[in-house]
C-alpha cells in the first residue's frame, strides 16, 4: 500500500473512532437529561462509527498496510441543550466529509483506483449523515422550547434508530 494512502488511511480511522466517542458522549448527556431516545439515538450512532472505524481498519490490513489503532481523546461531556449538541454534531459530520474528501483526492492523486473505489462508500454515507443531522435541526427548530414538542421529537429519535438499525439488519 501506498505509504501517503496509508497514512491519510490511519488518520481516517482515528477521525472515526473519535466520532465514535463523540457520539458517546451525546448519547450519555442525552441519557442523564431524560432524553432516552435521542440516547438510544446516539448511542446506535456511536456503534455506527466504530463500524466505519474497524470497517478502514480491516481495508488496510488487507491491503497489505498496518492499521493503527488510535488513542481516545475525551469528547466534550455537556451540550447545554439538545439544539446546541445537534449544531455541534453537524459541525462535527462537516469534518469529517472533508477528511474523507481528502483521502479521495489522495486516491486519485495517486492513482490508487481500488481504495478510491472503496472511499465512495464514505462519501455516500457522509451524505445521509450531513443530511440527518440537518432534518433533526430543522425539527428541532421548529419545536423551539416547547416540551411538548421535545418530548415527541425524543420519541421521533427513537424511531429512527430503530429503523435504521432494522435497515442495517436487512442489507447486511
Amino acid at each position: 500500500m501506498n505509504q501517503q494512502i496509508e497514512a491519510a488511511l490511519n488518520d481516517q480511522i482515528s477521525k472515526e473512532a473519535s466520532s465514535s466517542q463523540y457520539y458517546l458522549a451525546m448519547a450519555s448527556w442525552a441519557e442523564t437529561k431524560g432524553l432516552s431516545g435521542t440516547a438510544f439515538f446516539m448511542y446506535a450512532h456511536s456503534d455506527e462509527e466504530r463500524f466505519h472505524m474497524l470497517k478502514l481498519v480491516k481495508f488496510v490490513n488487507e491491503r497489505g498496510g498496518r492499521a493503527i489503532v488510535p488513542s481516545i481523546t475525551q469528547p466534550p461531556s455537556d451540550f447545554d441543550t439538545v439544539q446546541r449538541m445537534f449544531e455541534l454534531l453537524l459541525a462535527h459530520e462537516l469534518t469529517v466529509t472533508k477528511s474523507i474528501n481528502e483521502v479521495v483526492d489522495i486516491c486519485l492523486k495517486e492513482k490508487d483506483y481500488t481504495t478510491h473505489n472503496f472511499m465512495q462508500w464514505y462519501v455516500s454515507e457522509q451524505m445521509e449523515e450531513e443530511a440527518l443531522a440537518r432534518s433533526i435541526l430543522d425539527k428541532l427548530n421548529l419545536i423551539g422550547n416547547e416540551k411538548g414538542g421535545m418530548y415527541l421529537f425524543d420519541r421521533e429519535m427513537l424511531e429512527i434508530a430503530n429503523a435504521s438499525a432494522n435497515a442495517q439488519k436487512n442489507n447486511g
